[in-house]
């Protein structure tokens, strides 16, 4: 009986895994980036607090801008209410930061009112009432002997329901109505404070107040423009300048938009620049941080990619990138709310900071990866010996 050998039959070759033990890998990419981190613990420390310094700068920056969107969006609905359209004089309007509202800086436009609509003539001004800067407006609309003030305003000047203010020679009684910051009065002793400066407020005639051509229809009516966008000035030469908050396109409200700009002065300012300078620096920090410990560790990563591990090296740098972003992260962004908190409380707020922190981090996993490939992608392109032979 003929009997045949049985064949080796070979075997796939087979990349050596990296031990494990009783975790995953990416417990052992976490435990090796904190073994590295306790090999050099200064340079980690350095590293992250160069980052920090640099992320809490961005995140002062974007807090104070975010508070400033909030303050112009809820100044634009302090003035214009439940209106359809707002006409404002020639000379503009602009946000005092004393009286912390919107104020007009000109006469109201003389128009006759069309049939069918519903407008108010309001005065606007700042006055001082017992060393606080108050932004004062008057309305036919509101009762003699009766001051209505925002809550914001009255908190500011430590009155309630029922007490009498006196505002020029008048004793009005105090109603509180609304959030903001300012204080509107009848229209006579409003005038004669603050003159003939103010705006129109316009309700447009019922059943068309979702129309997107208010404005047009309006301002053909009484000879002036009209534009749904607040970043548009009034002709200084002109009568004055008609803004639709219900026209335009695109999916953000008038309000958003004067919002945006009021964010707009605080990023594209000096402060602005000089932040994204501070973000860059911090980046270039990390990235020499890195350069340092690649050099000082190839002969290990040598050893690593010759027994086909040479991904992992990536993996390692990324999750030390990352450990290294997140605790610079964090201290950063505390950091920064203690300093708004402390340097200018008048405008820090949990959601403006909460804001700010949020945008800040959408900087952050780019920076953790590229902070990571840089050094590590020429580490890889060089031979497994090249690395063991280096010195």
């Amino acid at each position: 009986m003929e009997t045949s050998r049985a064949g080796t039959v070979p075997t796939a070759a087979r990349s050596p895994q990296i031990p494990v033990g009783s975790g995953n890998t990416f417990t052992c990419l976490i435990r090796f980036a904190l073994a590295n981190i306790r090999r050099r613990p200064e340079r980690f420390v350095l590293a992250v607090l160069g980052i920090a310094l640099a992320i809490a700068c961005v995140t002062v920056v974007r807090t104070i801008s975010a508070s400033f969107a909030t303050t112009g969006e809820e100044s634009v609905a302090d003035v214009l209410g439940d209106a359809a359209l707002w006409v404002v004089p020639a000379a503009g309007v602009r946000y005092d930061p004393t009286a912390q509202a919107l104020v007009a800086d000109g006469p109201v436009p003389a128009i006759t009112v069309p049939a069918g609509w519903s407008a108010t003539r309001v005065a606007s001004g700042v006055i001082d009432l017992d060393g606080e800067s108050v932004a004062l407006r008057g309305s036919d609309e509101i009762p003699s002997g009766r001051a209505e003030l925002g809550s914001a305003l009255a908190d500011r000047l430590a009155v309630s329901d029922g007490d009498v203010l006196t505002v020029g020679d008048q004793h009005l009684t105090v109603a509180i109505t609304g959030d903001g910051q300012s204080m509107t009065v009848p229209a006579v002793p409003a005038r004669s404070l603050v003159g003939d400066n103010g705006w129109w407020v316009v309700h447009a005639p019922p059943g068309l107040e979702q129309r997107r051509d208010l404005g047009a229809t309006f301002g053909a009516a009484v000879g002036l423009p009209s534009t749904p966008d607040p970043a548009v000035r009034p002709d200084p030469g002109g009568e004055g300048l008609i803004y639709d908050t219900v026209g335009g396109s695109g999916p953000l409200t008038f309000a958003q938009k004067y919002s945006a700009l009021f964010s707009g002065k605080v990023t594209g300012s000096t402060l602005g620049l000089i932040s994204t300078i501070g973000l860059g620096l911090g980046f270039v920090i990390a990235v020499s941080s890195f350069l340092a410990a690649v050099t000082e560790r190839r002969r290990e990563f040598g050893i690593m990619s010759s027994i086909g591990l040479a991904d992992e090296v990536l993996y390692f740098f990324l999750v030390e990138s990352a450990v290294v972003f997140l605790a610079a992260y964090l201290i950063g962004v505390c950091a920064a709310g203690v300093a708004v908190a402390l340097v200018i409380p008048s405008i820090a707020s949990l959601g403006a900071w909460l804001q700010g922190a949020a945008l800040t981090a959408m900087f952050l996993p780019a920076m953790a990866i590229v902070g990571a490939l840089v050094p590590v992608h020429r580490l890889l392109q060089q031979r497994p010996v090249a690395l063991l032979e280096d010195r």
